[in-house]
């Protein structure tokens, strides 16, 4: 297998935070024997299923070279939607839930429909549906509302068992689901091309006679259709609603796009790299929880760094890409070698 026809300047920050994230792991094995178990690594996904579904939302967005502030809002009005028929409406949770995904689906369309039709910007228009969507979170109540119906606190209990113990949880699995499906719509679908094309240049991708209004729209769509799906995996994880829960996830969501390797200025990146940013921000998380002595703080400014650092080397990337070709020519030889030898 030749590497050379696999590394280039769109695939190595993915490769480099591919192998960020085995570094963090295996300094965890390392520093708590306790660390290095299966159950661990799926506690990763288990924690963080919900950001994994608003990240590759998110994703989207970003690859169209737009963005979403309003994801965390949405899994918050959510929760509290989903909590208050629930709970006090006594609805069925399978009534509720279709709800709640067309509500949020909905709410991304109006937002693409305003930052196409009407041209306005998307950090604006994505600003005021941040702010409206938590607004009516507290119109339902201002206070947390539990979710006690026997329905619902049996799929959030349940585990699959894959082995003797180690399990994983419903959430998870829909994750995995849902990031399956958004790679092939971003790698195998025309929806997909038209995405990377509009995040490369929307002008040349008009001149190409691409659906560049219509992609626009419906990137909205499935970002709000994400952030209501994240905001159901919430309920299911937290069993309630509350118009906080969610508060900075749609910052912790460009992060793990970034980290990544999705382009801020769009056009480049990979759907899977989201899961691997939502994974390195998870192992963060557990090592300080492992180690006891530091505070959750630590947790943001780390990925305040690493996200820092992945923009530089994005930046680098995006003005040095005919360096970076000649410097991987110069190792071409040796990789291939290397290639053969396997």
């Amino acid at each position: 297998m030749r590497f050379s026809h696999h590394i280039n300047s769109r695939t190595l920050p993915l490769i480099v935070t591919s192998l960020l994230f085995v570094i963090l792991f295996g300094f965890g094995s390392i520093a708590y024997p306790s660390f290095f178990s299966a159950q661990v690594f799926i506690n990763l996904l288990i924690d963080n299923a919900f950001l994994c579904v608003v990240a590759i939302g998110m994703t989207f967005v970003i690859l169209s070279g737009g963005i979403d502030l309003s994801v965390g809002s949405i899994v918050a009005l959510t929760t509290m939607v989903t909590a208050s028929l629930v709970e006090h409406q006594h609805w069925s949770i399978y009534s509720v839930i279709p709800l709640v995904l067309l509500m949020g689906a909905a709410f991304g369309m109006l937002m693409g429909v305003l930052i196409y039709v009407f041209k306005l910007q998307a950090f604006i228009v994505t600003l005021g549906g941040m702010f409206l969507a938590r607004g009516l979170c507290y119109v339902i109540s201002i206070d947390s509302i539990a979710i006690t119906d026997a329905a619902y606190t049996e799929i959030s209990q349940y585990r699959i068992m894959l082995g003797d113990e180690v399990f994983i949880s419903i959430n998870a699995v829909i994750a995995l689901i849902t990031l399956a499906v958004a790679i092939y719509l971003a790698q195998y679908t025309r929806f997909g091309r038209t995405v990377y094309a509009i995040g490369g240049n929307e002008r040349s991708a008009q001149l190409m006679g691409l659906p560049v209004g219509q992609t626009t729209i419906l990137v909205y769509t499935l970002s709000g259709f994400c952030s209501a799906l994240g905001g159901v995996l919430v309920t299911f994880y937290m069993l309630s609603g509350y118009g906080l829960h969610a508060l900075g996830m749609e910052l912790d969501a460009i992060a793990a796009a970034v980290i990544g390797g999705t382009l801020l200025t769009g056009g480049v990146g990979y759907v899977a790299g989201s899961l691997v940013g939502v994974l390195i921000l998870g192992v963060i998380q557990s090592l300080i929880s492992f180690d006891g002595t530091l505070s959750s703080w630590w947790t943001r400014i780390a990925v305040g760094v690493l996200l820092c650092l992945f923009c530089l080397m994005q930046r680098l990337f995006e003005r040095g890409g005919t360096n970076f070709s000649a410097l991987f020519a110069y190792w071409k030889k040796p990789l291939e070698q290397a290639g053969r030898a396997d």
